[in-house]
């Protein structure tokens, strides 16, 4: 019997939450791994090795491999490299900022998103979502709290998830072009396969020795995020990508609830606040792109 469009919405809520749940549990996993004695590029060479893997067996045997093929390498090329720099300062951020906190500074991500897109593809943002952009990034600024005493960050992590917003939106706008000529599933496993190249070939440089615990952090790590990803296309078969990203902020309620019951950490209330900010501003220019149908020409 064939869903009706409200379980068919229904169900692309549900699958959203739990690619993004996922997610969460693979920064976790991350952070975790900070504890180890692990560079970067060798958390990166096994995601991109766990991930691409994983997202090749499922693919496989749901739409066939064939569909994981690039059809432009180049362009595909540009948007791993975006990738590959965004997950290197993932796994430094998360090293050096508290998981609430993380999410509260890459949410600013959708709205450097929506700059990026008026700027080089068109699509036409008026006062209001330019006010709401601003109080955004002053949301920012209050969750960092730069002139308390105490702060559930550094420096380092800061300008790691600075960097990880700044490729992650221009990722974004680029993989909005993509998306017209490739595959979800493609853009993710050549994305995974240059993490895997780059990293392993860092290795050859310098490698740290990987026990059992942390090698089995490392397969969890990359199957989580192939389970994000593959939650995520399918949500996207359901409901509108509006929809789908409205519950990427589910992300700061299950990161604060992990990161409490693992490292007994709270948001400051500062934190809160400039999350709200941030949030309730990502909120306003989703809807009112999602109502606007003129927003892109």
């Amino acid at each position: 019997m064939p869903m009706t469009p409200r379980h068919e919405k229904l169900r692309g809520i549900i699958l959203a939450i739990a690619g993004f749940t996922c997610w969460v549990f693979a920064d976790t996993t991350i952070k975790l791994l900070g504890r180890s004695h692990l560079p970067p590029h060798e958390v990166i060479a096994f995601m991109g090795l766990f991930l691409s893997g994983a997202l090749a067996v499922y693919t496989a045997f749901r739409r066939g491999i064939a569909s994981l093929k690039p059809r432009n390498v180049s362009h595909q090329a540009v948007r791993s490299c975006l990738d590959l720099a965004n997950n290197v300062c993932v796994v430094i951020a998360l090293r050096h900022v508290s998981l609430p906190l993380f999410y509260i500074l890459v949410f600013m991500a959708p709205l450097v998103v929506t700059v990026l897109g008026a700027l080089f593809i068109g699509e036409r943002i008026g006062a209001k979502k330019t006010a709401a952009t601003i109080a955004g990034f002053l949301g920012v600024v209050i969750a960092v709290n730069p002139f308390a005493s105490t702060r559930q960050g550094d420096w380092i992590g800061f300008a790691a998830c600075m960097v990880c917003v700044s490729c992650f939106s221009v990722n974004m706008v680029w993989s909005r072009v993509l998306t017209r000529t490739e595959t979800p599933e493609s853009l993710t496993f050549f994305s995974g396969i240059v993490m895997a190249i780059v990293g392993f070939g860092a290795m050859l440089w310098h490698a740290e020795p990987i026990g059992t615990k942390w090698l089995v952090a490392l397969f969890a790590m990359g199957v989580l995020c192939a389970a994000g990803s593959i939650c995520f296309f399918q949500a996207l078969r359901h409901t509108t990508a509006s929809n789908v990203s409205q519950y990427h902020y589910t992300q700061l309620i299950t990161g604060s609830i992990v990161s409490y019951a693992i490292w007994r950490e709270l948001p400051t209330i500062w934190m809160v606040i400039g999350g709200a900010v941030i949030v309730a501003s990502g909120f306003f220019v989703a809807i009112g792109m999602e109502q606007d149908p003129s927003a892109m020409h």
